[in-house]
């Protein structure tokens, strides 16, 4: 089959795919991408951001959300609402409850400037973690914790999982409320996302961009539920990806080219993960360290740059992404693999 006609249905008969591979790859773009902000509190140096308009951190997290949405969906209309809601909440649940944990009761105690007791005494430690594990906030800070970094907060990535579990809720209340099943309604949404998309971009092209976050998260996620819904329509073609790419290059200098960008990295990046050609052997790595480097990454970044606040970004990420990929693998042998092999059992399946 070429690659012209490929299509999505057709490469999820083939047992490889780049799902995993990708995954991880983005997680490091994201730390990456934090080695700039940890350092000096800004991203307007950063080569991605200067080119593209985000950085590469919001390039792989759109990434994460393309695909969450293809397989979240997936997921939904293969194993019906129980067996989804138990495999979303203990895929997210147990390794942020134990990042949030580590992060402030270890790392939190071993940085203060605090006396240790003092610093467990206050309450503002436990703010941060209810607040961590409630409603996802990440800008708040430790007592005594990174005062000196640009940045101080210690879990500055934990924000992207309240759109996460907003667009798992979005699937949920989809499928029960029968829309999964008409692709049509799951399509009108995403061209109404797109437009809105399009009509900030004309209106108010430079406003909040907490407005932008809110509309490009949910739409690429959408984007990637629609995929799967077309998936014995859409195509799956590495030609056709680059000839998107360098469309988006006059797009820019217009207010379709951010709706443009988000369709394309959801697409492209299915495309990636997906196309025969790059599918033929399995590349899977041998356990799944993404979840583990997005929400480590951070903090190890934050802890080296106090340590060693003389260091530059380029020279801080290297022992950064040592020291992350130790702490994920530590996340998924003792938190995560088990608590996916919880969520076999109660489903009942592999």
């Amino acid at each position: 089959m070429s690659g012209l006609r490929s299509t999505v249905a057709a490469a999820l008969a083939n047992p490889h795919n780049n799902f995993g591979l990708l995954r991880l790859v983005m997680a490091l773009a994201v730390v990456v991408s934090h080695a700039f902000s940890v350092t000096d509190g800004r991203v307007e140096q950063e080569p991605w951001f200067q080119t593209t308009g985000f950085t590469l951190g919001e390039h792989a997290v759109n990434g994460f959300f393309a695909i969450s949405g293809f397989l979240v969906t997936m997921s939904f209309v293969r194993r019906g609402w129980r067996d989804y809601v138990v495999a979303r909440l203990l895929r997210i649940a147990p390794g942020l409850i134990a990042a949030t944990l580590i992060v402030a009761l270890v790392l939190g105690a071993l940085m203060t400037t605090l006396d240790v007791s003092a610093y467990f005494r206050d309450p503002r430690l436990w703010r941060f973690i209810s607040g961590t594990l409630t409603t996802f906030k990440s800008a708040a800070a430790l007592p005594g914790v990174f005062e000196t970094n640009p940045l101080p907060f210690p879990l500055g990535t934990v924000w992207t999982l309240k759109y996460e579990t907003l667009c798992y809720l979005g699937v949920l209340v989809a499928g029960l409320a029968g829309i999964l099943a008409r692709p049509r309604l799951a399509l009108a949404a995403l061209l109404a996302l797109t437009l809105a998309v399009i009509l900030r971009e004309v209106m108010a092209p430079h406003g909040s961009k907490g407005t932008e976050t809110a509309l490009r998260l949910p739409l690429i996620f959408l984007a990637g539920g629609v995929v799967y819904l077309y998936r014995e329509k859409v195509p799956l073609s590495l030609p056709l990806l680059a000839v998107a790419l360098l469309a988006l290059v006059p797009l820019s200098f217009t207010p379709l080219y951010k709706a443009a960008l988000y369709l394309v990295s959801a697409w492209g990046v299915l495309v990636l993960a997906l196309a025969p050609a790059l599918t033929r052997r399995s590349v899977e790595p041998p356990a799944d360290l993404s979840y583990g480097v997005y929400l480590y990454g951070w903090p190890v970044q934050q802890a080296l740059h106090a340590l060693y606040p003389a260091l530059s970004a380029v020279t801080l990420l290297w022992p950064s992404l040592a020291a992350t990929l130790v702490v994920a693998a530590l996340s998924w042998y003792l938190i995560e693999k088990p608590a996916l092999g919880l969520k076999r059992r109660l489903m009942g399946a592999s």
